[in-house]
């Protein structure tokens, strides 16, 4: 492969501009990280060791084997709800190793309202999961919770991916031979107790631990009996007498112990195989990503410059170079795995549509993952771009997305709008990981535009009452929509609501996408199958 020659002067002033503006957003992120990660109340802390609980982060420090990566997802779930007052949506999930084993770590923070399930803690507990079943990932459940929020008990709980999805997940994975093992280390209650129940193994904290449908209080009101929590659901009495649980543990680091030496006693099932090298560095620095990424993010810019400091070597075989240009496609390597990477350099026309779609399934049949840079305004519109098929030529596009059998990866460098948005893998299109950078943006189009569609909506219905707006008015129509498309097409209000896995300092792209291919490689790669390709 060719090294990728980088045109990008660092001497500039817009690089210096960028770089400075995008170190910010870097620095912004990384505090509101550590602020949804560490930062609470004294009080809720001083609860924890009371109880001789250790804090959730603390938990999962001594379960993951001595310095292993860990890939925290949707760290910032929530950040624009619930007034900011449940970090990470009382939730951490995230890929680490244990006993050598690649697994899910799913664990309750009870430093957040108890541990407490709001509805984007049962989105992402079900994320959580969906990962574990595409990857055949195991999991670890390290469960604390208070149970269900009951005032927003609608949200969560009886739709198809509400609460009971997470219990149906669960027993998928069972059924596909994928284990899990749930460590009970604070009260599992109600649909709580089905989490150590549905796993294939369990340990029970003495002391702390506890399974119950319903707690002492709503057993005294449902039927008079007055019972202790540990007569009711405590560790002794489930794993001598109910059976409920498999392992008693003394303490917390006790149960972890027990927890790492059944993972180490799982089989191990060989990865996918798929074209691997030894892995080299970018011959371009990763860092100078800050001073290509345009502080504006209508400002186009060549993505090539992006995949020279992702990939490695920076070495990338382009395909069909000369042919629809806005798209780029072409072969690399990450950490020594080839990989096929489509990415954006303008509005997708109908001939960057068939190239992208052609590319897919060279990469499907050679067995080579997928990897999405969405900087995207969708796909080009127009009577003439009508006429030559583009709505045609971008359900090739997307059926090719949908149909692709090997993994996906996304990651949304800058902006994604539109149907652009399904034709470069969005989250609806069930890439393994969806990841974004702190600037970027996702909306159905761009917030300038949808301000002008809205604003000329409502002058024509007032003009045929014969009322004509002066500039003044118009603006103070316009400017309501412009706030509200920006503040909801931001990377925090996507992060908050999982439309991703998590939002990536743009220098953590590299480790993060190796990290996620490595474990995408633990489930099979199926033979491809399309479609029919509207001709």
């Amino acid at each position: 492969m060719q090294r990728i020659v980088s045109l990008t002067d660092t001497r500039a002033q817009e690089f210096r501009t960028n770089d400075v503006h995008n170190r910010r957003l870097a620095a912004e992120l990384k505090e509101r990280q550590r602020a949804a990660r560490f930062a609470r109340p004294e009080r809720d802390l001083e609860r924890l060791r009371r109880q001789n609980k250790m804090f959730v982060r603390d938990r999962i420090q001594a379960l993951l084997d001595p310095g292993t990566p860990f890939l925290e997802l949707s760290t910032l779930a929530g950040n624009k709800a619930y007034d900011n007052e449940v970090p990470g949506a009382a939730q951490v999930v995230g890929i680490g190793i244990v006993s050598g084993r690649e697994v899910i770590v799913h664990a309750d923070d009870a430093s957040v309202k108890g541990g407490a399930w709001y509805p984007l803690s049962v989105k992402k507990i079900v994320r959580a999961l969906d990962v574990a079943i595409e990857n055949r990932l195991p999991v670890v459940h390290l469960c604390d919770s208070a149970g269900g929020f009951l005032p927003l008990q609608a949200e969560f709980f009886a739709d198809r991916y509400y609460a009971g999805r997470i219990f149906r997940n669960q027993s998928i994975l069972s059924k596909m031979g994928v284990p899990q093992v749930a460590v009970v280390m604070g009260h599992c209650t109600a649909g709580g107790a089905y989490v150590p129940a549905l796993s294939d193994y369990n340990i029970i904290v003495r002391g702390t631990g506890a399974i119950f449908l319903a707690g002492p209080p709503l057993v005294k009101a449902a039927t008079g009996e007055e019972v202790s929590v540990e007569e009711l659901g405590g560790a002794d009495m489930h794993t001598s007498v109910s059976g409920t649980g498999d392992y008693f543990a003394s303490s917390e680091m006790h149960a972890l112990a027990i927890a790492r030496d059944i993972v180490a006693r799982f089989n191990r099932i060989p990865k996918a195989a798929v074209d691997h090298v030894a892995p080299e560095p970018p011959a371009y620095d990763p860092s100078e990503l800050y001073g290509i990424i345009p502080k504006d993010p209508r400002v186009q810019f060549d993505m090539r410059e992006i995949i020279a400091r992702l990939v490695d070597g920076s070495r990338f075989h382009e395909y069909q170079p000369r042919y629809g240009q806005t798209l780029v496609c072409g072969f690399a390597r990450l950490y020594g795995y080839q990989i096929g990477i489509l990415a954006n350099n303008g509005v997708l026309f109908s001939d960057s549509a068939l190239k992208g779609a052609h590319f897919i399934q060279l990469c499907d049949k050679n067995r080579t993952p997928l990897l999405f840079l969405q900087n995207i305004t969708g796909f080009m519109v127009g009577r003439d771009y009508e006429r030559r098929g583009i709505t045609k030529d971008g359900a090739k596009l997307i059926m090719a997305v949908s149909g692709a059998a090997v993994p996906k990866l996304t990651v949304n460098c800058n902006g994604s709008y539109g149907a652009g948005t399904y034709g470069m893998s969005g989250r609806a299109f069930d890439p393994r990981f969806m990841f974004t950078w702190p600037q970027s943006q996702i909306s159905v189009m761009g917030a300038e535009q949808a301000a002008g569609v809205l604003t000329d909506i409502k002058a024509r219905q007032l003009a045929r009452n014969g009322e004509r707006l002066s500039e003044p008015q118009l603006a103070a129509i316009r400017e309501p929509i412009l706030e509200d498309y920006r503040e909801r097409s931001s990377a925090y209000y996507a992060t908050s609501e999982l439309w991703d896995d998590g939002i990536l300092d743009p220098v953590d792209t590299r480790n993060a996408l190796a990290i996620a291919l490595s474990a995408a490689l633990n489930a099979p790669i199926e033979a491809p199958h399309y479609g029919v390709f509207r001709m």
